[in-house]
């Protein structure tokens, strides 16, 4: 491992060539050349716009031997590295969506040169222009349905259970019980997730089926059993949350979470990175 210590962020080391990360890429209009000039990228390094075929991506310089294939495998396995880069990758996304339409790119979208960009839009002109105008004015929903039957109701161990075998039997009818209760909390999250599908169809416009989160990716306690996402019109948003909410209430061991609303990266990042899969500059 290098000894070289970590430099402070907006440095430029004259002797790493840069290469450009893409953030996000819209219509070519005056609030994303705003933008740039008001945000800061990866290492707050500056933004700066990159036009072509009267398309806009938000772009930064970053240094080629952090991102090159073998550098952005290092980085993705340096968790407190990946949480940076997304955070501010996320940070210039969401500003930019709340100014106008914008695609998102994945994370870590590199290129050799701004004008290896600025070729990029005019090649997939169309399909950006075709996909801009599909999400525009909607947001995306996530919705996540949740499992845990610690908070399910579970009968008490009986009061007259004594020593010896009595209590035995007692430990074996609560295990049955607690069993049963986390079949049952399974089952309604299952149907509830179910149930949430079927509210957002009048509301939502398309909808995506991630795989569930586990561990320290998910963010409340229990097993998330579902985990989607729906792109809505902007005037149905707050109805669609409420609905969702509301699912849970009255419902033992089940919880749903809704969050956004966020800049539809469930359903514009894959067509808009689709030019730069397999990691490093292009």
């Amino acid at each position: 491992m290098s000894s070289r210590p970590n430099p402070p962020a907006g440095f430029t080391d004259p002797d790493v060539e840069d290469v450009t990360y893409v953030y996000a890429v819209g219509r070519d209009t005056p609030a994303l050349h705003g933008l740039a000039a008001r945000l800061p990228g990866v290492d707050g390094r500056p933004l700066r716009p990159v036009g072509g075929g009267g398309l806009c991506a938000l772009v930064s310089g970053v240094p080629s031997d952090t991102f090159s294939e073998r550098g952005l495998t290092a980085q993705m396995e340096d968790l407190d590295r990946l949480e940076a880069v997304a955070r501010v990758h996320h940070a210039v996304v969401d500003a930019a969506f709340a100014e106008t339409s914008v695609l998102p790119m994945r994370l870590a979208t590199v290129y050799l040169d701004d004008a290896r960009v600025a070729d990029m839009l005019v090649r997939q002109h169309g399909e950006f222009q075709e996909l801009l105008g599909r999400l525009e004015g909607q947001v995306e929903l996530g919705v996540k349905v949740y499992a845990d039957p610690r908070t399910a109701a579970a009968p008490e161990p009986s009061a007259g259970a004594s020593a010896g075998a009595g209590a035995g039997r007692a430990y074996l009818r609560q295990r049955r019980a607690q069993q049963h209760s986390s079949q049952d909390a399974y089952r309604a999250a299952s149907d509830l997730a179910a149930r949430a599908a079927r509210v957002a169809e009048s509301l939502a416009t398309e909808r995506a089926v991630h795989r569930p989160q586990q561990g320290q990716l998910a963010s409340r306690p229990g097993v998330n059993v579902a985990n989607e996402a729906y792109l809505v019109p902007r005037e149905h948003m707050e109805r669609l949350r409420q609905e969702l909410s509301a699912l849970a209430d009255g419902a033992p061991g089940v919880s749903v979470e809704v969050t956004g609303p966020w800049a539809p990266y469930s359903f514009a990042t894959a067509v808009a990175a689709q030019d730069t899969d397999g990691g490093g500059a292009r």
